[in-house]
């Protein structure tokens, strides 16, 4: 058996194609969404983050606004110039690029945010809204993650879910959106003992780690769907995932692959968020 490869690249760009036909309504209407993104730092990670997201945003319309500010900045300066995003009816979303200089309390800054400008979803409110099905900002890789289940017309009732990672950013708010279609979850992390005798249970594994091989093919039931959230790199330098894909594909029946994969959507479910934010708020 091969996998067949669950395209992110492909999907995204359907992803944007609707997002830029929202805008485009939007617009009509005398309305421009927009996307602020605050970066601090220098971190060369996060700068091609950025980059990324203002191209994404600006390909389909949203207008993107970058502000850079030295690692020196002041955490009360941060959170002064959130107050004012928030404050402004011309901003729909906003976005603080993680991490922040270790001088910042992210818990603090993240929690500034408007609950109605959060898309990124990191927000407790977000976070609150998830847990009891209410309106709110999905986190944007979990919010891919489902959209490529959806995307394979994957149904997940009834069925077992593994993710690996415990992290609030991926794998609690990935495994409440499992149990949101009816799954039967199990929170695991690279610690767990005997991972492999939980994974071999699993129709679908998220690997989230962020360490090379955490899922390798004989901890793989076959046809099972496998979603690579991982970035790492190999001993080549070449960007890889969690899973062994060589391995693992020759067992699973989908995967996805790193690059191409769950990043692409990570990108274009915040432009999703985006819109909706800059549409509530115009309702």
């Amino acid at each position: 058996m091969t996998a067949s490869l669950i395209d992110g690249n492909a999907l995204a760009k359907r992803v944007r194609a609707e997002v830029a036909g929202r805008t485009e309504a939007l617009r009509a209407r005398g309305i421009q969404p927009h996307l602020a993104v605050i970066l601090v730092g220098e971190d060369p990670a996060s700068q091609v983050y950025v980059k990324h997201k203002v191209a994404d945003s600006e390909q389909t319309g949203l207008k993107a606004t970058l502000e850079r500010y030295p690692a020196a900045m002041q955490e009360g300066e941060l959170l002064a110039r959130i107050r004012a995003l928030n404050e402004d009816k011309g901003v729909h979303g906003i976005l603080v690029q993680l991490p922040l200089p270790k001088h910042m309390d992210t818990h603090k800054v993240i929690e500034t945010i408007s609950p109605a400008k959060d898309v990124d979803g990191f927000h407790v409110a977000s976070a609150g809204a998830l847990m009891v099905g209410q309106p709110g900002f999905w986190p944007c890789t979990p919010y891919g993650c489902l959209k490529m289940l959806d995307s394979i017309g994957y149904d997940l009732k009834g069925k077992h879910a593994v993710v690996i990672g415990r992290s609030n950013i991926v794998g609690k708010p990935m495994a409440l959106m499992l149990l949101g279609r009816d799954a039967t979850v199990t929170i695991c992390h690279s610690r767990t003992m005997d991972l492999k005798a939980m994974t071999l249970q699993a129709d679908v594994v998220v690997a989230a780690v962020g360490r090379r091989n955490v899922l390798t093919r004989d901890m793989v039931k076959p046809g099972a769907v496998v979603i690579d959230v991982g970035m790492n790199r190999n001993d080549e330098g070449k960007l890889c995932g969690d899973v062994d894909f060589e391995g693992v594909k020759e067992v699973a029946g989908w995967i996805t692959p790193v690059p191409g994969g769950v990043g692409p959507m990570t990108r274009a479910m915040l432009l999703v968020n985006t819109i909706e934010a800059a549409e509530r708020t115009s309702a």
